[in-house]
């Protein structure tokens, strides 16, 4: 439902007088990286290109006999077990969260994105490399409107009650930010915010947001592998900790780094729309699978969104216009 009933809205214009258009983005020139992938373990080389206005993100698998592009959408996710994988013709991409987040912090809206195997270099374990790889390529305007997802009425999604229950919610906005609270009972993530809090307006995605890590448990460690899962993981890209303590021999790169990984996944997560956000996103405990809960309850209920373009930047909420920071 969601590709094909965005394509069918009508979009709005929102002006105050006439200036300059905030415009769509892509990348000036190519640009690759090696790496393994954190749950298969298999090294793979990962190719961005620029890509025509109103493409969108684009994952081709160029390492089958007949190359498969998969658009991403919302309904295009098929997998949400510690990791967002996305599917077309019989073909997968899994991991596909951290660029997906580096795209909406610096506001890339077409991209191709070739990769060798089935699943995204875990690089570092953070965004940042991602951040890297598309700041040095060069971010090019095109001549497109860019346009926004804009919540016109709340949303939200619940699972489970009591000590089990996590939610997340859309709300009405002018801009974009995302509040997000997690709770472990461990010493090391309960010794740290657990509660945070990032708005793109005033904020900066590569500074702020971009250098926290994935992280996880030894004793979930094992299960995991049994089940063919982070076979590429360690401590040179996740926080990894036994019951006690933080095995890294590197400090937390945040004070709140746990929950800030959080806030990068949801924003790679809910990027899968295709289109940035006039919206405030909070949630308490969610993950991938609820965070696309949210994204298709959001696009069944055409009431409480729609789209629009800024034909002058003074409409847009602040900082929307500028190129994205470097750090």
């Amino acid at each position: 439902m969601g590709a094909r009933h965005q394509s069918r809205r009508c979009v709005r214009r929102l002006t105050c007088k006439i200036g300059a258009v905030i415009q769509q983005r892509t990348l000036q020139t190519l640009t690759r990286a090696v790496g393994v992938g954190l749950h298969s373990g298999q090294r793979v080389e990962l190719t961005l290109r620029p890509a025509q206005p109103n493409t969108g993100i684009v994952f081709r698998r160029v390492d089958l006999s007949d190359p498969v592009d998969i658009p991403v959408n919302p309904v295009a996710v098929t997998d949400t077990r510690m990791a967002t994988t996305i599917s077309a013709q019989g073909a997968a991409v899994q991991t596909i969260e951290h660029l997906m987040s580096a795209c909406a912090g610096l506001g890339i809206d077409n991209l191709y994105v070739d990769i060798t195997a089935e699943e995204l270099p875990i690089l570092d374990g953070s965004s940042a490399s991602f951040v890297f790889l598309l700041q040095t390529s060069g971010i090019a305007l095109q001549h497109a409107p860019k346009q926004f997802i804009r919540v016109r009425q709340p949303v939200e999604v619940r699972d489970g009650e009591g000590q089990n229950l996590k939610w997340a919610r859309f709300t009405p906005y002018h801009g974009y930010k995302l509040r997000f609270e997690i709770s472990f009972d461990h010493p090391t993530v309960d010794s740290t915010g657990q509660c945070a809090e990032f708005d793109l307006s005033t904020g900066n995605y590569s500074r702020d947001i971009a250098r926290a890590r994935t992280f996880g448990f030894t004793k979930d460690l094992e299960t995991m592998r049994r089940n063919g899962l982070a076979l590429g993981g360690g401590l040179d890209n996740a926080i990894v900790m036994d019951d006690y303590k933080m095995l890294n021999a590197e400090a937390l790169r945040y004070d709140d780094e746990f929950v800030k990984h959080k806030i990068l996944d949801a924003m790679g997560d809910l990027h899968v729309i295709g289109k940035p956000y006039l919206a405030a996103y909070s949630a308490f405990r969610s993950g991938h699978a609820l965070n696309n809960r949210l994204l298709r309850e959001l696009l069944s209920r055409p009431d409480a969104y729609d789209i629009v373009t800024f034909e002058d930047e003074k409409a847009a909420p602040q900082g929307f216009a500028k190129p994205a920071r470097a750090w």
